[in-house]
């Protein structure tokens, strides 16, 4: 039976942050996320407009980030930002947490943050997903805590990173690890079937994409959409 390259497509957001987008990058790669369907383009805040724009005829939903990269943002202004763009036709948020906050095992205030994007977030019909920056939260025992609040919570995702936090390693040098086994597992673990598991950072092949789908990840972030589709096109994957 032949692989479904719709499926893998759809499990795509096609991630369009770096900090040196410029317009003409984003329209180019939204003309690539149309030309290969996937889920969405995930996108900064500011151009969510744009987006629609120039996704308009199609079925690629438009989810912007919130409190990015650092999620250290007040949580009132995440509040705002989230607001602001669900009024400019955002479907889905990717917001991260407070970092120092998970840290200092903060969980009220943690829990009031996920739930004011939450209750924001649902009530304009649409689904958040909720980045940990796992490179940084390492303690599982907090990992394990903050998908028990996202659960509780009722968050539509919980994700593993930006893809934008590096982590100093024994060598010295700059680096993440981004979406492991080992944390996609305790993800996923952790979770009701109802809060489901997007992975991001390192997630670059099509073979790492069959791979975290074996582990229950049904959304991923990537830049190298139409190289994971291409591949997928060239290994027999079919409508």
């Amino acid at each position: 039976m032949s692989e479904s390259l719709h499926a893998i497509a759809k499990m795509i957001d096609h991630s369009l942050l770096h900090p040196t987008l410029t317009d003409q990058d984003l329209i180019a790669g939204c003309e690539l996320a149309k030309k290969y369907d996937v889920a969405s383009v995930c996108i900064k805040p500011y151009a969510v407009s744009l987006a629609i724009e120039q996704l308009k005829g199609s079925d690629v939903a438009v989810s912007a980030v919130i409190g990015f990269p650092h999620g250290s943002h007040k949580v009132e202004i995440k509040v705002q930002e989230a607001e602001l763009a669900l009024n400019d036709g955002a479907t889905e948020l990717d917001m991260v947490i407070n970092i120092g906050k998970a840290l200092s095992k903060d969980w009220e205030y943690i829990q009031q943050e996920l739930k004011a994007i939450n209750d924001l977030t649902i009530s304009r019909g649409s689904l958040l997903k909720v980045i940990f920056e796992t490179d940084f939260i390492t303690d599982e025992e907090i990992l394990v805590k903050l998908c028990q609040i996202c659960s509780e919570v009722g968050v539509a995702f919980v994700k593993t990173s930006t893809g934008y936090n590096y982590v100093k390693q024994s060598d010295g040098q700059m680096a993440y690890a981004g979406a492991t086994d080992k944390v996609l597992n305790i993800m996923r673990r952790e979770c009701p079937v109802s809060v489901q598991v997007k992975a991001a950072g390192k997630v670059r092949t099509l073979d790492d994409v069959l791979r975290v789908r074996m582990l229950g990840v049904t959304r991923i972030g990537a830049t190298t959409t139409a190289e994971i589709l291409e591949e997928a096109k060239r290994r027999g994957f079919v409508d």
